[in-house]
């Protein structure tokens, strides 16, 4: 019974509650997976994806917390071994960005620091972070194992990626070559593919004279370096033209001499049918001229400006170029008609500005190879994707790959160890960590210099699950992988988990994890992205403050289907926690009808064990959905039967039975409803672990809630 000072005669105050509870969990050394009681059902694995060390989480963050929590503290309470290993991102180019905003807002500029300085101050910038980012993480209930955590630039992480390089340079998987990349003309870097995004806009079609043919293009302005003519081989209005036929015609520069060429790449119904190739400037026209062996010319350089071959133009900036060009070539008389047209541009998805594609020596990583297995075990089942329909997307992505980009012009990120040819128009380059190659570039003579360049930071983090767990000798290693689940966001399904799969196959042999979860997108309650500019951000921690962990959690998690956005609005945070009050009452009122240390175990009767039957039945279908992945399922039922069938009909019952019913009948009811209690409390503890545990501290004091058996398992 519950005395005059108990703390169930007042409101649930998770701000009482929550810090005080964690650090009861943390202190127990149950996160560990060494320190559990029961773990006899094996190992259970999920790295946590590491969140950037760049500032405080964000609602995205909050989904993949609660999700993997989720997991792991069911598998924990069914008597596995299990590890959830926490960490955090440098992130490469996405904190330098957010350091470039915070010194332009101190009217610096990082041209104005050296590499070594700016590295330093993002470092102290990241550390600080970093911090937060972690207190972060344990606000949200994440029950991790804090006594392994990683941070991807930590010395024995940075080991095994300079390993992978090495040993993929070795094995003929990375080279350097010179090919055109997309290049940021705001933060002076190249870019992957998967770092951009494809916009539609309406900009002008030029139709332009080019000697006896009309070429249609969107940029004029690129067009100095033009010498190639190229059409399909079978298009009949193009008969009498025979590859590789010298015409000469008069162009922007003047008189020029043009050389034709036939490739069935050529779309016969685009324009005229007929185009010019930008070489050095657009990546399709790249590999034409990589497909006939064909030269090119730099018209645009690295700050987005016209280079000297542009002659009068030198210098100017690519709009005010274009309209200067469209210009002359009336006065030329060589600009047919232009006309409105919507086309997709490729922009960067940090800034926004258009991206000038440039050919310039990187780091490649050969992806067919590496695709090919990574296809392969989906496919075969050995790794499972949820929501199944993004395997499809998966394949299609696989199977038309390119060449990956690894090499970033920034200071902060993980130096790249290779060196490299001082002359910036040869694309020599060696993994030399012994002092090779000491005459020089064997392709021009040049000095050697180390490469400045950084590794994309998805080349590092993907190679976070067996880097992370100390491949290949350490014991957490051969123990605790492949791992059993990534779960992450659908939007980087090909950004990161497709090269975790590929460079985990390619490095240890072995998949790097069973089943990939994919959650998508946190919206606001309209669904609309959530924008600081929308005034529509929802910031988990400060949610969390208001109404509670646990509310947030099951708003984040109650209908939200795998690989669907889902919307998150305060309306339905408020919702979760009023249905915290009301298990806080229900257990206000048990236990002020049952005193758990004087009930005996006694033979239900018909009725009791009936409803009691009906709460394992329940637990069953919770029990294989959660088994399943479908929490949003799970945490549904468990709702709808705490508020619509135990307090609204059960509860109201029980308080007749209490006032008027025989000893034997209030005997059986109070042990139906503590051990209702205890059930309900255990199957929603992956869902709400706070209050949870709150209540479970003043039935059983001498125990932890967290590693209670499921109650299945007892049955």
């Amino acid at each position: 019974m519950l005395s005059e000072d108990s703390k169930f005669l007042k409101p649930y105050n998770p701000n009482e509650t929550e810090k005080k509870i964690y650090d009861l969990w943390e202190k127990s050394g149950y996160f560990s997976p060494d320190n559990l009681p029961q773990k006899d059902k094996g190992t259970f694995t999920i790295i946590m994806p590491p969140p950037n060390a760049n500032g405080r989480l964000h609602a995205g963050h909050a989904l993949f917390v609660t999700l993997e929590d989720i997991m792991i503290r069911y598998k924990r309470l069914r008597g596995y071994k299990t590890l959830w290993l926490p960490g955090t991102d440098h992130a490469g180019f996405e904190t330098q960005v957010v350091y470039e905003k915070k010194l332009e807002k101190e009217g610096r500029s990082r041209f104005a620091l050296t590499r070594e300085e700016l590295y330093a101050e993002i470092m102290k910038f990241t550390l600080d972070n970093k911090g937060a980012t972690e207190a972060d993480l344990r606000s949200l209930g994440a029950s991790c194992d804090w006594s392994r955590e990683k941070f991807t630039l930590d010395a024995d992480i940075i080991k095994t990626v300079y390993d992978t390089f090495e040993k993929m340079f070795a094995d003929e998987l990375i080279y350097r070559g010179k090919r055109i990349v997309n290049w940021c003309t705001k933060h002076q870097t190249s870019l992957s593919d998967l770092e951009t995004i494809t916009e539609t806009r309406q900009d002008k079609l030029y139709y332009m004279q080019y000697g006896p043919f009309v070429i249609a293009t969107v940029r004029p302005e690129t067009k100095f370096g033009d010498k190639y003519v190229v059409m399909h081989p079978d298009d009949p209005r193009y008969k009498e033209y025979r590859d590789g036929q010298k015409i000469e015609l008069d162009w922007l520069e003047g008189k020029i001499t043009a050389t034709v060429v036939k490739d069935p790449v050529i779309d016969m119904d685009f324009g005229t049918g007929v185009m010019t190739i930008t070489p050095w400037h657009d990546a399709a026209d790249f590999e034409i001229a990589e497909q006939h062996n064909l030269t090119g010319i730099e018209v645009i350089d690295k700050n987005g400006r016209l280079t000297k071959v542009a002659g009068k133009y030198e210098g100017m900036k690519v709009e005010e170029a274009r309209k200067q060009v469209v210009e002359d070539l009336k006065k030329l008389g060589l600009l047919v008609k232009e006309e409105d047209y919507e086309h997709n541009v490729t922009t960067c998805y940090k800034c926004g500005r258009v991206l000038e594609p440039r050919v310039m020596p990187q780091w490649f990583v050969k992806m067919e190879p590496l695709a090919k297995k990574a296809i392969e075990v989906v496919k075969s089942g050995e790794v499972k994707i949820i929501p199944d329909w993004q395997e499809k997307i998966y394949f299609h992505w696989l199977e038309n790959i390119r060449d990956w980009n690894i090499s970033r012009q920034i200071a902060w990120g993980i130096p790249i160890p290779a060196k490299i040819c001082s002359n910036p128009n040869c694309d020599y380059g060696i993994v030399d960590l012994n002092d090779k190659e000491k005459d020089g570039c064997p392709k021009c003579k040049s000095e050697l210099i180390p490469d400045p360049d950084t590794f994309d930071t998805w080349f590092s983090s993907g190679q976070w699950p067996y880097a992370t767990l100390g491949y290949p000798d350490k014991n957490d290693f051969k123990e605790f992988y492949p791992t059993n689940v990534m779960e992450t966001g659908a939007d980087i399904l090909f950004f990161w988990v497709a090269k975790m799969i590929m460079l985990g196959i390619y490095r240890t042999g072995q998949i790097p994890f069973h089943t990939v979860y994919l959650h998508g997108m946190v919206r606001a309650g309209d669904k609309q992205k959530m924008s600081k500019s929308k005034g529509n951000v929802l910031s988990p921690v400060e949610v969390a403050e208001r109404f509670g962990t646990d509310a947030l959690r099951m708003a984040l998690v109650v209908g939200n289907t795998p690989g669907t956005d889902m919307a998150l609005s305060e309306d339905k945070i408020k919702a979760y926690k009023l249905f915290a009050n009301k298990l806080w009452n229900i257990a206000r009122f048990i236990l002020s009808n049952v005193d758990p240390a004087q009930i005996k175990a006694v033979r239900l009767n018909e009725s009791d064990q009936k409803l009691n039957d009906d709460l394992d039945n329940l637990i069953r279908e919770v029990t294989t959905d959660l088994d399943n992945f479908r929490f949003h399922l799970a945490s549904d039922k468990l709702y709808h039967y705490v508020w619509d069938e135990l307090a609204a009909k059960i509860l109201e019952e029980s308080k007749k039975i209490f006032e008027n019913s025989e000893d034997e009948t209030k005997t059986s009811r109070q042990q139906f409803l503590l051990t209702t209690l205890k059930k309900i409390l255990i199957a929603l503890h992956p869902f709400m672990p706070f209050v949870t545990e709150e209540i479970w501290q003043n039935l059983e004091t001498d125990s932890l809630l967290m590693i209670e058996p499921w109650p299945l398992d007892m049955l």
